[in-house]
């Protein structure tokens, strides 16, 4: 054969602008190196960082100069495939490469790049640089500097010297980072990561990352398998956790390369989950963040993350990531709407505009929902871990006092009796009297304080029918730096604050009373907020509170609404606050009930030891759930 040539058909100004710019990430480089591997049938790709360099090679079909793959090769920006046949490889999977660009995806990491392959025993090779003559003809490598570190026979090597980029320390965050932009991988289309002697394989999508989540959707049967690697420690609930829906087809007109009109389905396939817990993942996956919506085309992915536009940057969503394939992005008979880099797509393409439509408006609120309730789950079990440990603590303290009443009243009486010769009968007396002492002025044994910890502190004692009283009364309490964990109120929208549901036994809330402020040994007792009304009479519920107030001596203040008049055991001799309805039933009051609702308020603040709000703003608060009038 005749020495061969390496022309590069390409403006030798274009490599030195795209080259250093064209891809802002090293990984989105290896993305495009491993699709090409990928389009070449390979079944193996090997990813080696070396001292001074960073090579990708991969046992696929290789290129023959002879049969003209290598002059196909150096023909940059060539459309490689615009029928159906050309679509696919010999193996029958779909190609990625569209543009013919990705070959410079290597010249943004190294200015000079060594491209060597073999074909049937051809070798093949030459320096891809971003500085190449008038003549655009490249330096060729002699066959004998043409081999492979791992492969044998077949294959291709990129060798990118002298690299601008680094990979991570971590080969387990380098597979991370690659199965975030590149989640194609399986038995039959191997990633191997090579440093040293250090090696890791990349052949199953990261089971890791969906046993992290606390939420999942999959959408087509193609990724129904995922639900295997999906756990919660919620599994009665599961299944408001965790959806398996069919893809979403959505129906659009578009025209074709040929400027034909036709309606095309955007079919969309995928999942979509939230994390149970970002905490420690920033540590190590420094590269990309954690939380993404990715979108992919015939499995490669084409931009990383449209969270920030389908989002509106609420909180929650900081634990969405999902990885969504929509292969009407690279159909063949539609007009290409990939960017040059493989970062992004036209955001003017109705394709993409459905995409986003649909995620922002069905699939990203429906995750969101979940997460919900995945919380409001975790809420549930900590208050209930939280009682359960205060059962605890209260017995023990129990145990402890008991044990202190009768060795200390035996011992004592001991001594007394042996000290003064007191015979034995007057000695039981002795005892008899200590021990009624001691119960009367029992000390706090030093627990205390751990058991009233963990009690709530305040009761909002209501009737729903007056819950939009009620309401007001526990977001002005929040307001004012109570936390939600510390009240009591069965009707809450907030389950923190409502008892947990098959806790506290067939009696609810009176066994949870009974327990921890009337047979409790600890001090502390409730303070009681009424919200008073003619339903108060006819709630047996809100009858039984007061009473159990009244019997236990405990504080209280009253929040009534007009025309009823609180009656004893009710402190009713003191001022209380007065709401009134209006003909349709919608609460107000007056300027000075405004003043009176946030003066006991912040009288509760004080007692209990929370850091209230000032007088004005309380009030202005208060204006903004409530109708206030002059009179």
């Amino acid at each position: 054969m005749d020495k061969k040539e390496y022309k590069l058909n390409i403006d030798p100004r274009i490599l030195e602008l795209l080259g250093p710019s064209l891809y802002t990430n090293i990984y989105y480089v290896l993305a495009e190196l491993i699709a090409n591997a990928y389009d070449a049938d390979a079944h193996n790709v090997y990813i080696i960082a070396n001292k001074d360099d960073i090579t990708v090679e991969d046992d696929g079909n290789g290129m023959s100069y002879a049969q003209g793959d290598i002059q196909k090769y150096l023909n940059v920006a060539a459309v490689s495939r615009t029928t159906d046949e050309e679509s696919f490889t010999t193996l029958k999977r779909k190609k990625m490469g569209r543009k013919g660009v990705g070959k410079l995806a290597a010249l943004s990491v190294s200015e000079n790049v060594l491209i060597k392959t073999i074909c049937e025993g051809e070798k093949s090779g030459f320096i891809l640089s971003r500085h190449i003559n008038d003549s655009n003809l490249l330096n060729a490598i002699s066959d004998d500097q043409v081999f492979f570190e791992k492969v044998s026979g077949n294959g291709t090597a990129v060798v990118m010297q002298k690299p601008q980029y680094r990979l991570h320390s971590s080969l387990k965050a380098i597979k991370r980072n690659l199965l975030k932009i590149f989640p194609l991988v399986n038995k039959d289309f191997r990633i191997h990561l090579i440093r040293g002697n250090e090696e890791e394989v990349v052949e199953d999508f990261d089971k890791e990352m969906i046993s992290e989540l606390s939420t999942l959707i999959t959408l087509g049967d193609e990724f129904i398998y995922l639900n295997s690697y999906f756990s919660t420690p919620f599994q009665g609930k599961i299944d408001e956790l965790r959806e398996n829906k069919p893809l979403t087809a959505i129906p659009i007109s578009m025209r074709d390369t040929s400027d034909d009109e036709h309606t095309y389905n955007v079919e969309i396939k995928g999942w979509i989950g939230t994390y149970k817990s970002t905490r420690g993942r920033k540590a190590e996956l420094t590269d990309f963040p954690d939380n993404f919506i990715s979108l992919y085309a015939n499995q490669k992915m084409g931009e990383f993350n449209i969270l920030p536009v389908v989002g509106q940057n609420k909180l929650p969503e900081v634990y969405v990531v999902g990885q969504l394939h929509v292969d009407i992005f690279e159909l063949t008979e539609l007009p290409d709407m990939a960017l040059s880099n493989r970062q992004g797509y036209k955001t003017d393409d109705p394709r993409y505009q459905a995409v986003l439509d649909y995620v922002r408006k069905i699939l990203l609120p429906e995750i969101l929902k979940k997460r919900d309730i995945f919380v409001s789950l975790g809420k549930k079990k900590k208050e209930e871990q939280k009682l359960e440990h205060q059962r605890q603590n209260e017995a023990s303290f129990r145990r402890s006092v008991d044990t202190f009443r009768k060795n200390t009243a035996k011992k004592a009486a001991q001594k007394i009796s042996s000290k003064l010769g007191i015979s034995a009968d007057q000695a039981g007396d002795v005892e008899a009297i200590l021990s009624e002492e001691i119960n009367t002025n029992s000390p706090d044994m030093g627990i205390k304080s751990i058991i009233d910890s963990q009690k709530k502190k305040i009761l909002i004692s209501q009737t729903y029918p007056d819950k939009d009283l009620a309401d007001i009364v526990y977001n002005m309490l929040v307001f004012n730096n109570v936390p939600p964990e510390d009240i009591i109120y069965t009707n809450c929208d907030d389950e923190v604050s409502r008892i947990p549901e098959g806790d506290v036994g067939k009696s609810g809330i009176y066994d949870y009373l009974r327990d921890f402020f009337v047979d409790s040994y600890s001090t502390q007792k409730m303070y009681v907020i009424f919200v008073t009304s003619h339903n108060t009479k006819k709630s047996w519920g809100a009858l039984t509170e007061v009473g159990a107030a009244w019997i236990t001596q405990i504080e209280h203040k009253i929040f009534n609404i007009y025309d009823f008049r609180p009656e004893h055991p009710l402190d009713d001799e003191q001022q209380w606050h007065t709401s009134l309805r209006d003909t349709s039933g919608e609460l107000y009051m007056s300027k000075l009930n405004e003043d009176i609702f946030a003066q006991k308020i912040e009288y509760i603040c004080d007692k209990l030891g929370y850091k209230k709000k000032s007088r004005q703003e309380n009030k202005d608060y208060l204006e903004t759930l409530v109708k206030i009038t002059v009179r």
